[in-house]
């Protein structure tokens, strides 16, 4: 049974999982681009089901390299043990459940356990590869974690969720500057425009805030 024709889409896809990883780390843990600036929400009804499925399923949680590999290593092994243990009750049982309805369940499962396991091992390679004193994360966008972003000058941090311009997802420590006039709070979003003391600072995305930091850019340049 462990190599039976019906257990070969499965082998396949753990085989190519495992490449996956091997390629991921002969490139330098599986940095994989993606679109910092890539936006999940929901604008409208018509999109909530596929924004939903997606955050699910972990995009945008995790490196998509590191995602694909974690999913297809899973649904190679959960398909397998599928195939044999509910194809042998079945068989014993008299039960007509073909391979296609084990492929999706396997699939789903994998789904779910890929994205519970890519995204520490995501943020396990992340902190590897962080520069504790990078700027690299200035001008990124992220969602604020916390209930809001308190002042810097408060003695309190927040936190936000964002991708790296490699694709690393990381939880930040941050605060607004001083001068800021707005909190950013639970779900919004926020640029980050400056690493300060091991804190980054962050703006409202699109605000009066951004407007004025954009200004100051440019009148030092």
């Amino acid at each position: 049974m462990l190599f039976s024709p019906a257990n070969l889409p499965y082998w396949i896809f753990l085989i190519t999982g495992i490449l996956l990883f091997l390629f991921m780390i002969l490139m330098g843990g599986g940095e994989a681009e993606l679109d910092a600036d890539a936006d999940l929400d929901v604008e409208t009804d018509s999109d909530v089901s596929f924004g939903n499925f997606l955050g699910w399923a972990g995009i945008g949680k995790a490196p998509l390299l590191l995602l694909l590999a974690t999913d297809l290593s899973l649904w190679g092994v959960i398909g397998w043990m599928l195939n044999v243990w509910i194809g042998d009750i079945a068989a014993n049982q008299q039960i007509n459940l073909t391979g296609i309805t084990i492929l999706f369940i396997s699939l789903i499962i994998s789904l779910f356990m890929g994205r519970l396991i890519a995204e520490p091992i995501g943020k396990m390679f992340a902190e590897f590869s962080e520069d504790a004193s990078s700027d690299r994360l200035v001008g990124c966008i992220g969602n604020v974690n916390s209930v809001y972003i308190p002042a810097e000058n408060l003695g309190k941090i927040g936190q936000v969720d964002i991708l790296d311009p490699k694709g690393n997802f990381l939880t930040i420590n941050a605060v607004i500057p001083d001068w800021a006039t707005i909190a950013p709070q639970r779900g919004e979003k926020v640029i980050v425009i400056e690493l300060k003391q091991q804190i980054y600072l962050v703006i409202a995305k699109d605000s009066v805030d951004e407007e004025h930091w954009l200004n100051s850019s440019n009148s030092k340049n």
